[in-house]
């Protein structure tokens, strides 16, 4: 099924477990689609994007037209995205993407919760480059052949296309190709679920249960943190 898919799997765990984080995980990324490109989602590919990551997580859809009139406010604060880099116990490296209006506080936090789960926030560039950026669609499973499917997408950008569960098709590309990519799917009239990005690990590190046991606390404390959007690492 392919390295992305294996990497999804495991790289989830516990994270977006409560329904409130999601939402304001959700809440954030629509606030900066409309600062960028404005509250019309046909013309805002970001915003567009927002909103199906919304329904993936059932946002109602009052929440998602009052966080676009809230985002189109004076009083709306900006949220700057920032990537934190670090290593979790065992050698295990860390990438963790936020949203925040006071990034002072983020990096306390941070800083924090790594010292008090035995790891090391570190200094930029210290392990982003053992990551790769791709982008991802989810897509209802459609009537055609998966293998006819990826042949059909793989000159837009289609580097692994695959059935997930529950009658999801999942389509990975370069994080560069996201565009065309989208845009072929929307022409082809596919049912979208979601879509995003994600930093795939180049190499994956083992580790025994009770070691993993270590990381994954550190990865749940990261998680509640209010200005973490996704964090990303090397565990198998």
């Amino acid at each position: 099924m392919g390295r992305a898919f294996e990497y999804r799997k495991a790289a989830k765990m516990k994270r977006w477990a409560s329904m409130s984080k999601n939402f304001t995980r959700v809440g954030k990324e629509i606030t900066i689609a409309v600062k960028e490109g404005g509250d019309n989602p046909k013309n805002n590919l970001r915003l567009r994007m927002a909103i199906q990551n919304a329904k993936a997580v059932s946002m109602p859809k009052e929440n998602v037209d009052r966080a676009i009139k809230k985002a189109m406010s004076k009083e709306q604060n900006d949220y700057k995205e920032l990537i934190y880099e670090g290593y979790a116990p065992h050698g295990i490296a860390v990438l963790v993407e936020t949203a925040t209006d006071n990034h002072v506080r983020t990096v306390s936090n941070l800083r924090t919760i790594f010292n008090k789960c035995g790891g090391t926030l570190g200094n930029s560039g210290s392990v982003e480059f053992m990551f790769e950026r791709k982008c991802f669609i989810k897509i209802q499973k459609p009537e055609i052949d998966v293998e006819e499917l990826e042949l059909e997408l793989i000159d837009f950008g289609a580097e692994e296309v695959f059935e997930d569960d529950d009658n999801i098709v999942m389509i990975y590309g370069a994080f560069a190709d996201f565009g065309a990519l989208n845009a072929a799917v929307e022409e082809k009239g596919f049912t979208v679920d979601s879509t995003g990005f994600e930093r795939v690990a180049m190499d994956y590190k083992e580790l025994s249960d009770e070691e993993r046991a270590d990381v994954d606390k550190l990865l749940e404390r990261l998680d509640e943190d209010d200005d973490v959007q996704y964090v990303f690492t090397n565990m198998k």
